[in-house]
């Protein structure tokens, strides 16, 4: 069983119901997630944050026709997204769900990146990909049917692998091009074509640090919202090879002794922190 991390939908299995859309009653009170980017709208000022049940502001527009996803605590639960670039109505602030705040528990975070990615598959799944025909709604789900040539298209998630490669009581971490200088993470990449998990950690590993891996183990999972990954975590043990980054896409990759850690990823909800906090040390 993967780990209760934010993201995953045992956080909010007491609290959220998921629902095809197609089923929206009219005219139900019910909760909001209303988006900015990768923030959630909440009330300002509360030291714990709540999902709004009150009529919302006339000058929060939506960019699109709000959905509605579920059930949040028995009543309809609303998902809508506002532009990056409008001013916030007085009152109101937008929390990173990334990022962990104590105003914005794990719950919240949850159900935000949930409205998320049903939200970024809406705004991706208007034409056809093979003929650019309209797509309508397949009953009872969030999949999607081209009237013109038939194709049928469900939602897209992404697997990837991340792993933390461990030789003895030094841990394998890398530095992104993208990332700020000091700051480490764990190998991670995307599923190929043709391969197996296990094999994409051999290759992920080799591209980004040019060592070789053994012993690869699965030790948990977690929907990455940002904008719609599958994350499957592993361990993996050193078998050889000199450490030396790619220069593109890893700019830096060395052994850290488990007890002197570099700057770690900077969200304490995503899995690359649990399995370095969780796995990073030595069982003595």
């Amino acid at each position: 069983m993967s780990p209760l991390l934010p993201f995953n939908a045992t956080m909010v299995c007491d609290l959220f119901t998921p629902l095809p859309p197609e089923q929206e009653p009219d005219d139900t009170p019910g909760f909001w997630v209303v988006l900015q980017g990768a923030a959630l709208l909440v009330r300002a000022g509360v030291e714990q944050a709540l999902l709004t049940d009150e009529t919302l502001p006339e000058d929060i527009i939506p960019e699109a026709e709000p959905l509605r996803i579920g059930l949040w605590q028995g009543q309809s639960l609303r998902a809508m997204r506002i532009a990056r670039d409008v001013p916030l109505p007085a009152g109101y602030e937008a929390l990173p769900f990334q990022v962990a705040d104590i105003r914005l528990g794990n719950t919240l975070a949850t159900i935000a990146g949930r409205a998320a990615q049903v939200l970024h598959w809406e705004r991706r799944s208007r034409f056809c990909s093979h003929c650019g025909g309209v797509l309508t709604r397949i009953p009872d789900g969030w999949g999607k049917r081209c009237p013109s040539c038939g194709d049928e298209h469900y939602p897209h998630i992404h697997p990837c692998i991340i792993v933390l490669v461990k030789r003895g009581a030094e841990l394998l971490l890398i530095r992104n091009a993208a990332w700020n200088t000091g700051r480490f993470s764990l190998v991670a990449g995307f599923l190929d074509f043709g391969e197996s998990l296990e094999e994409c950690v051999q290759r992920e590993v080799r591209e980004e640090a040019g060592i070789e891996v053994t012993n690869i183990r699965y030790v948990g999972s977690q929907c990455w919202p940002f904008p719609s990954q599958q994350m499957v975590g592993f361990l993996a043990d050193y078998a050889g090879g000199e450490v030396k980054p790619d220069g593109v896409e890893v700019v830096e990759a060395y052994w850290f002794q488990e007890d002197a850690l570099p700057m770690l990823p900077g969200s304490k909800r995503s899995i690359s922190r649990w399995i370095i906090e969780t796995y990073g040390k030595s069982v003595s």
